[in-house]
């Protein structure tokens, strides 16, 4: 763990501005906000997703930001999305940074008359850039830990 006791205001203002960039990502998912989601990604931006936990093979990988567009509309198969963040760590060097960040993501559906949901644990591992003053992801691979989907109960009238 780093040792904060003699954070200069820049390392402070950075950390910051990757948490909330961190926590922007979560927002604009639940929100639908696709566009939102895709302006914190860098132009050439990677991101790799593990549907099979870390070590496998890449479920798949975009390049670039506009390939990000069907990934991130895919959430509207949804009827509601909640993700929380919990925590992460960061390492700066300069305009670029990488990290590790931890999310639990709530998905809500209904299939077959049945009301589900989708909980998954989520990890990212990025590395960012700041470009002008304002941090981007510049690569994100999303490792889905584990995820379980089940019914849920009816609510209650």
């Amino acid at each position: 763990m780093t040792d904060h006791a003699e954070l200069s205001p820049t390392e402070a203002a950075d950390r910051l501005a990757l948490r909330e960039l961190f926590d922007a990502y979560a927002h604009c998912a639940d929100r639908r906000d696709a566009e939102g989601q895709k302006a914190l990604f860098t132009d050439d931006t990677v991101f790799a997703v593990y549907m099979d936990g870390e070590g496998s093979e890449p479920t798949y990988v975009l390049r670039g930001r506009e390939a990000l567009t069907p990934v991130f509309e895919d959430l509207n198969r949804y009827e509601v999305t909640t993700h929380f963040n919990g925590q992460s760590t960061i390492t700066l060097d300069g305009d670029r940074a990488d990290g590790e960040s931890y999310t639990i993501a709530h998905h809500a559906y209904t299939e077959d008359g049945t009301r589900k949901i989708m909980i998954a644990s989520l990890r990212y591992l990025d590395a960012f850039t700041k470009h002008d003053g304002r941090w981007y992801f510049a690569e994100r691979k999303l490792i889905v830990d584990w995820s379980e989907t089940r019914a849920m109960n009816a609510p209650v009238s």
